[in-house]
C-alpha cells in the first residue's frame, strides 16, 4: 500500500475531485482512517461496551505511533481534542506567581495568544516578539531570563510558514530552567520533529490538519521532568493509577498514574483516535523521512513556480521559511481573489494575512503543483 506514491494518493478520495494543496487548513482524511472509523463503530453496534477496556488497549497502539512520529516513548504521550484545550490544561497546571514571563511571538495562531494572554489576571507577564520576517534569533534568544518560567512557540506559522530556530530556543531555555512548550499542530507529520533535538518538554498536535485526521484527535508529549511542574488540571476515574480495575478505585485524592495518560481526563474519543492511529501508521509504513523529504521536494517546487509567476516567496530567499507551508505576495493581486481563481480551477489553496498559501503534502506530486503554477500565471497575465 506504501511502497510508491502512486498508492499513497489512492487512499485519498479528495484527490479525485481537487488538485489539494491546503493541508495547513484541513488535511484531507485518507481511507484507512475512514475504515478505522466505521469499523470501531460497527463494533459497538455488535458488542453494545462489553469489551470497551479493549478500545483503550487500541489507544496504546496510537499513543505507541505517536510517539514513534516525534521520538518519543508512548508513555509520554496523552491525547487531547484539540490544540487550545492542551494548552488550556497545561498552562492551568502550572504554578505560577507573580512576576512570572511568558515568551511568544506576535503573530501567532490566536490559542497561542489568548491563553497566555489570560493568565495576566494572576501577575503573569506576556512578551510576545517580533515573528515571520521582523524576527531576529538573537533579539529572541535575549528575551529568555531568569523570570522566564515558559516559552511557546510553533513548530511553523500557521499564515507565513515561519520556521523558528526551536533547537537553539529549546537550548536557551534549558540554560535558565524555563519549560519549553510547542504547538506542532502546523508541521508535525510534514517536517522532520524529534522531541530530544528541539529540546521540547511539552508538544500539543491537533491531527487534523498535517496528520491527516479527524478533527477532535490529536496528542500531546509531556517530557517526564515537565510531569513534576506540570500538575493536571482535569480529574476523572481514569486519575487513578489502577484505573482500569475498576473495582481498585476509591474516594478521595487519586494515586496519579507516572505516564503522561494522567492529564487526559475520563473517556476518549475513540472513534476519532483510531482514524488518527491508522493515519500514523501509514505515515510510518511510508517512512517519516521518506515522507518528509518528498513534503520538502514538493514545497520547493511550489516556491519556485510561484517566484517564477512573478510572486515576493519568502521561502526563496529566508531559510526560516523553508517551509512546507509555502506563501507568496503579488503586488498589487488580492491573495484571496487569486485563491478563489485557483479554486474555480480545482486547485484548494487558502489566503491569510496577505500571503496566498499553499500548503503541499506527501499525497500530493509534481502535477498538483503544475496545475497550480498555470492557473496562477495566466491570472497574473490577466491582471498586468
Amino acid at each position: 500500500m506504501a511502497k510508491d506514491w502512486a498508492a499513497v494518493r489512492e487512499q485519498f478520495p479528495v484527490l479525485g475531485q481537487w488538485r489539494y494543496l491546503n493541508s495547513a487548513t484541513f488535511g484531507p482524511m485518507p481511507r484507512c482512517a475512514t475504515e478505522a472509523i466505521r469499523q470501531h463503530f460497527e463494533d459497538r453496534d455488535r458488542t453494545g461496551s462489553l469489551d470497551f477496556l479493549s478500545w483503550f488497549d487500541r489507544l496504546d497502539e496510537v499513543r505507541a505511533s505517536a510517539g514513534a512520529l516525534i521520538g518519543a516513548q508512548a508513555d509520554d504521550i496523552a491525547f487531547l481534542p484539540n490544540a487550545g484545550v492542551g494548552l488550556s490544561w497545561i498552562l492551568q497546571g502550572i504554578d505560577w506567581r507573580p512576576g512570572d514571563r511568558i515568551l511568544g511571538l506576535a503573530d501567532e495562531f490566536p490559542n497561542n495568544l489568548y491563553a497566555p494572554g489570560a493568565l495576566d489576571v494572576r501577575g503573569v507577564a506576556f512578551d510576545a516578539a517580533p515573528a515571520g520576517e521582523a524576527f531576529d534569533t538573537e533579539d529572541f534568544l535575549s528575551r529568555i531570563g531568569e523570570r522566564t518560567r515558559l516559552v511557546m512557540i510553533s513548530a511553523l506559522n500557521y499564515a507565513s510558514g515561519f520556521r523558528p530556530p526551536l533547537a537553539r530556543i529549546g537550548e536557551a531555555c534549558r540554560r535558565v530552567g524555563a519549560l519549553f512548550l510547542v504547538d506542532g499542530t502546523q508541521g508535525v507529520g510534514a517536517i522532520p520533529f524529534d522531541v530530544d533535538e528541539a529540546g521540547a518538554d511539552v508538544v500539543l498536535v491537533h491531527g487534523y490538519k498535517w496528520l491527516c485526521s479527524p478533527t477532535g484527535a490529536g496528542f500531546f508529549y509531556v517530557r517526564p521532568e515537565a510531569r513534576r511542574a506540570i500538575e493536571p488540571s482535569v480529574y476523572s476515574w481514569r486519575s487513578h493509577r489502577d484505573w482500569r480495575n475498576v473495582d481498585s478505585l476509591h474516594h478521595g485524592a487519586p494515586q496519579l498514574p507516572e505516564e503522561a495518560a494522567r492529564y487526559e481526563g475520563g473517556v476518549q474519543n475513540f472513534s476519532g483516535l483510531f482514524g488518527m492511529g491508522a493515519t500514523l501508521k501509514l505515515m510510518l509504513e511510508v517512512g517519516i523521512e521518506r515522507l518528509t523529504a518528498r513534503v520538502s521536494e514538493l514545497s520547493a517546487l511550489a516556491r519556485r513556480a510561484l517566484a517564477e509567476a512573478g510572486a515576493e516567496v519568502p521561502g526563496e530567499t529566508n531559510a526560516l521559511f523553508d517551509s512546507p507551508i509555502v506563501t507568496a505576495r503579488f503586488p498589487g493581486l488580492d491573495p484571496s481573489l487569486l485563491s478563489a481563481k485557483l479554486r474555480e480551477g480545482g486547485v484548494a489553496v487558502a489566503a491569510r494575512k496577505g500571503y496566498l498559501r499553499v500548503s503541499p503534502h506527501f499525497f500530493n506530486d509534481e502535477r498538483d503543483i503544475a496545475a497550480l503554477a498555470e492557473i496562477v500565471r495566466l491570472h497574473v497575465r490577466a491582471q498586468a
